[in-house]
């Protein structure tokens, strides 16, 4: 018989202000009975031995403003039981702006907040305030993102999510 298990997992990546740094920002969380990893990471064109050019993800050695980073948040069943209703949270650090449209999660319905993380809807649900003006929210103000999976996760399995964001 499954255990319903209720995962409310925030991640907190926290991309270093400063225009250059030797690795990329990793660390593993376990929480509850699932193991939580995310890794940051910057596309970088390279040339293969045969002359060709491809894009890889890399550990950057420098992210300056206007540079993107890829936030890669991986989590793994390790308990013994199946895992069901699980959330992924991840704040936008304040120092990048999320990329709009980057958002992915295979099987997952992805959310944004721009309150620091207390309202989540989808991008044309959401509106800010300035001043006395009420406007449509933009990537520029999202705060944090959520990822909702939809499918039980089984004993072993992993899933992943992702996004890009721009350091200011």
């Amino acid at each position: 018989m499954k255990k319903l298990m209720k995962y409310l997992l925030v991640i907190t990546a926290t991309l270093l202000t400063s225009a250059s740094y030797a690795q990329s920002v990793a660390y593993a969380q376990e929480a509850g009975h699932l193991r939580l990893t995310t890794v940051v990471q910057k596309e970088e064109v390279v040339t293969t031995d045969d002359g060709k050019q491809k894009t890889e993800l890399v550990a950057p050695s420098s992210v300056i403003p206007g540079d993107a980073v890829i936030y890669t948040i991986t989590f793994e069943n390790v308990s013994a039981e199946v895992a069901q209703n699980i959330t992924i949270t991840n704040p936008v650090p304040a120092n990048l702006t999320y990329e709009n449209g980057s958002a992915f999660g295979p099987g997952t319905v992805i959310e944004f907040s721009v309150d620091g993380g207390n309202v989540y809807g989808a991008p044309d649900e959401l509106t800010v305030t300035v001043g006395d003006e009420v406007r449509p929210a933009g990537p520029e103000d999202y705060a944090h993102i959520r990822w909702v999976v939809q499918n039980d996760l089984d004993v072993g399995a992993q899933g992943m999510a992702r996004f890009r964001a721009r350091l200011n």
